[in-house]
């Protein structure tokens, strides 16, 4: 009797690594109810957009996606196939039922808190019921539905430990698209950790929309991020550990102090700070100021001197003054980012400062090109203080060179170096020979072990 073969499924993952997280369990999911993943939508059975709200007209790029999925899903039917179509994500929750009417193409949409539910979801379309829309908060976990991690091809992967915010800055839709802040248990974190051990995995990056206020229940009580950080350093196999998307008003000195014990703690650290102005930071109610934020970069790298500090930028909030902008660029000289990203302020539906009056946007994108060559600088000055350094690097994949392969710093850096395969999932010293804006290259150092040889 021949098996039947799997049906095709692709997933265009948009946004933070929090989607690419909840991507990798959708696609795990649907493995069980009789998919695998494909690279190109053209001949696929089912396509899932995992989308984000966070950049600008989030929801009008989603619809003319569709408008090309639409065209290749027109082609499929011709051949005699189908095509089904699923909106999923941050987009998803707030657009709901009006992405079916914009779009009848479309046969699912889903939060992200009932990706979950994808499989009932699809027996469902398959009895006759009609496009499936779920964009509620499942009472049951969603991450205890899912099935057990798959075996990973990279030697890194993301682990979500926190969903969820209650900062309710003024710009961001994330409290309304993610919910509330939900931490999930330590023995659910570590359970997971130790499978991902199992399948190769030696680095984590334990996500959440705000990580450091985790507040997972744990023995004894409940646990901070530091606690459960110690706890993964724990697990055998994980020799490294990252963490983001993080507040500066959940920095706590537990925390701090963890950067300090832990050599499986990364020296990296992505830390938003949005804006130097503190009148901009009082109107995008941050919480904290520039002056606060300086003092605590001060405290982590008095712990940890090499860290490599991270953030976020917005240009052109509403109300922002040109004095404002000089004092964001003020802040960067004074942090010295290794990393950062920044973005043009773009009004979210619903919102407190989408109604504001808003910075022309000629004056945004002027501020834009400036913050980003300030960044630059900083960014290259960074990554030349890294030559003649001997690094540890985690090797990921083979590069685009014959023999070349391409690692992870633990600053997060790629590194490119010729090496052999078999240092693939290895994490081998590395002398850096050159920096360029984005990647550095190396050499290995000293002869290969029997491990790397």
């Amino acid at each position: 009797m021949n098996a039947i073969p799997p049906k095709k499924l692709f997933i265009r993952t948009y946004g933070c690594q929090m989607n690419v997280y909840d991507s990798e369990r959708m696609s795990e999911a649907l493995t069980g109810a009789g998919y695998e993943a494909v690279d190109t939508p053209d001949d696929a059975d089912l396509v899932l957009l995992n989308t984000c709200h966070i950049r600008e007209k989030a929801a009008e790029k989603v619809y003319s996606e569709l408008g090309r999925i639409r065209k290749l899903a027109d082609e499929k039917a011709e051949r005699g196939g189908t095509m089904r179509v699923g909106v999923t994500g941050c987009v998803a929750q707030a657009e709901g039922e009006e992405i079916v009417r914009r779009q009848p193409l479309v046969d699912l949409v889903v939060g992200p808190q009932a990706y979950h539910r994808l499989p009932s979801m699809l027996d469902a379309l398959d009895a006759g019921k009609g496009a499936q829309v779920v964009t509620d908060f499942p009472t049951e976990d969603k991450f205890e539905a899912l099935p057990r991690r798959a075996r990973r091809a990279l030697p890194s992967a993301f682990l979500s430990v926190q969903e969820g915010c209650d900062k309710f800055c003024a710009f961001c839709v994330v409290p309304y698209t993610r919910g509330a802040e939900f931490s999930r248990p330590v023995a659910q974190v570590l359970a997971e950790a130790r499978r991902l051990a199992e399948t190769g995995v030696r680095e984590v990056t334990l996500l959440g929309q705000n990580v450091n206020a985790y507040h997972g229940e744990g023995e004894g009580g409940t646990c901070s991020l530091a606690d459960l950080i110690r706890q993964v350093a724990g697990v055998e196999g994980i020799d490294r550990i990252r963490y983001t998307t993080s507040h500066p008003n959940d920095m706590d000195d537990d925390l701090i102090a963890a950067h300090a014990e832990l050599p499986e703690l990364m020296p990296y650290l992505h830390l938003p700070v949005q804006s130097g102005s503190d009148r901009i930071l009082k109107a995008m109610n941050r919480k904290h100021t520039a002056d606060s934020y300086l003092r605590l970069i001060e405290r982590i790298r008095a712990v940890r001197p090499d860290i490599a500090m991270s953030g976020d930028f917005i240009v052109g909030f509403p109300g922002e003054t040109d004095a404002d902008f000089e004092a964001t660029l003020a802040l960067i000289d004074a942090i010295g980012y290794a990393q950062a990203f920044s973005f043009k302020y773009s009004p979210r539906p619903g919102t407190p400062a989408a109604t504001s009056e808003q910075v022309p946007e000629p004056v945004k994108e002027d501020r834009l090109a400036t913050l980003n060559d300030r960044l630059r600088v900083h960014q290259v000055r960074f990554q030349e203080a890294c030559i003649g350094r001997v690094m540890p690097v985690l090797f990921e994949k083979t590069g685009r060179e014959p023999g070349q392969l391409v690692g992870r710093s633990p600053y997060l850096q790629p590194v490119h170096v010729y090496a052999p395969e078999t240092a693939l999932q290895q994490i081998v010293p590395v002398r850096i020979d050159a920096g360029f804006p984005n990647s550095l290259s190396g050499t290995v150092i000293g002869a290969m072990s029997p491990e790397h040889a």
